[in-house]
């Protein structure tokens, strides 16, 4: 890995390394997004609402597939950061060919789970007749892409363990720039609908996955990925698994929590659905900056505890929860206030945008808080415990907004009371994940371990 490339994690003023390690983090993960807006963009203005419908309705349940798989990368991007600040070379070698030839395999295990559960799964969440169809080929192609898929993501949080935001983002510009002009060939210039727009994402993922393998494969020293040496060693998935399982779990239940929302607004009909997906694809822009945050939080803590730096540890996490408050809340609002511009963008069609400008209001205007929950789990993943934040999301966050839609939702079915689970369940997962780390972070040292 070129030097250039890396951030000293363990030394030096905090703010600006955990901006210049978040900004490429945070476009990186807005590229990643346009993936997907692009493909809602298209079939929304070329194609018409219920292709619209049909690809928003299967992202919950995509998300609720992959979240396990992707969720272990969480462990890889942990425990890489551990080695790599404590200078363990042979183990960082291990890591990283086991996380490589791991997320092959995950990716194959996606690929026949995903199109043999889009139909039955679709159809239990009560997607219309008038979308489904359009729904399952457009998944069922999808799911075509998810071994690169999974490449991509464990390549990345390797580099990312080291300081390496710079690269990934180079990667997904030229994926993301292929995936537009692609999109408009199929549906616009070929006139196909979900099924074109799928295949664009699916062959625009095949080249950045290309990239990332071939960066690692040119890497000097402990983090150069080599064919022959691509094993599983027991040990180093173990640890993998023990931090990325439980992350992998607690995003596959907020899926769940997700699924149900979804399928409550299916209720409401095709319209709902298509206002319902042009806001949440909005809302993704503002959740992706924030959760670049979380990204950098986790790499920053991790790395500090490998080197033995405790007393950076409370400052880090501080530090990320002022930087994604800013962010939250700053990109929240200018989402209200350009409310119809940014909706127009997917519908033309004034009863959608007047469906999507029901939930943008009052999911956007209070979503930094969300931001202020995901970095305090970044903060205890960082630390090693991955069980104790899942549990008290699962319980604050998913738990919780399920109860809602059984209970409250059912007495006032309204969409706005619908959409209102989301903060009052962020407000009481935060406080929650705050007594947790203070209670964690007891059982470490307060003092640094001198160089």
């Amino acid at each position: 890995m070129k030097k250039s490339y890396e951030i000293d994690m363990c030394h030096g003023p905090l703010l600006g390394k955990i901006l210049l390690f978040s900004i490429p983090l945070m476009l990186s993960s807005i590229l990643q997004l346009l993936f997907n807006a692009a493909d809602i963009i298209v079939v929304g203005r070329f194609t018409g609402s219920q292709a619209l419908a049909a690809v928003g309705s299967t992202s919950a349940l995509i998300n609720l597939l992959i979240n396990i798989f992707v969720g272990l990368s969480v462990g890889v991007n942990v425990l890489v950061g551990k080695y790599y600040g404590g200078k363990q070379e042979q183990n960082i070698s291990e890591t990283v060919h086991t996380a490589m030839l791991t997320s092959l395999l995950s990716g194959l295990a996606l690929v026949v789970l995903g199109i043999a559960a889009a139909r039955p799964l679709l159809h239990l969440m009560g997607t219309p007749d008038d979308v489904l169809d359009q729904a399952i080929l457009y998944m069922r192609i999808y799911f075509l892409g998810m071994p690169v898929l999974m490449i991509y993501n464990f390549g990345a949080a390797i580099l990312r363990a080291v300081g390496d935001t710079r690269r990934p983002l180079y990667y997904l510009f030229a994926a993301g720039v292929v995936n537009v002009i692609l999109n408009l060939t199929f549906v616009v210039g070929f006139g196909r609908g979900v099924d074109g727009v799928a295949w664009a994402t699916v062959i625009s993922e095949h080249i950045s996955a290309f990239f990332i393998v071939r960066s690692m494969m040119k890497a000097p020293g402990a983090l150069k990925l080599e064919l022959r040496k691509l094993r599983i060693v027991p040990d180093k998935l173990r640890r993998i698994v023990k931090v990325g399982l439980p992350a992998g779990i607690q995003g596959a239940v907020f899926s769940v929590s997700n699924v149900v929302i979804q399928s409550s607004v299916n209720s409401f009909g095709s319209v709902a659905m298509a206002g319902n997906t042009a806001s949440s694809n909005i809302e993704n822009f503002v959740y992706t900056a924030m959760n670049a945050i979380y990204q950098t939080n986790l790499s920053f803590t991790s790395q500090n505890l490998g080197g033995q730096k405790y007393r950076r540890i409370n400052k880090i996490m501080f530090c990320c929860l002022g930087v994604v408050v800013t962010i939250g809340l700053g990109l929240g609002l200018l989402a209200v206030l350009g409310q119809n511009v940014l909706l127009g963008i997917y519908s033309s069609e004034p009863e959608v945008l007047a469906y999507g400008a029901r939930r943008l209001r009052i999911i956007c205007s209070t979503y930094f808080i969300c931001g202020m929950m995901d970095c305090m789990v970044g903060s205890l993943r960082g630390l090693g415990y991955s069980v104790i934040p899942m549990l008290v999301s699962l319980t604050g966050a998913c738990g919780f907004r399920i109860l809602w839609v059984m209970t409250i939702f059912q007495v006032f079915r309204t969409l706005e009371v619908l959409y209102l689970s989301y903060p009052v369940s962020w407000l009481i997962t935060v406080s929650a994940h705050m007594f947790t780390f203070w209670r964690v972070r007891r059982h470490f040292p307060k003092e640094d371990v001198p160089d």
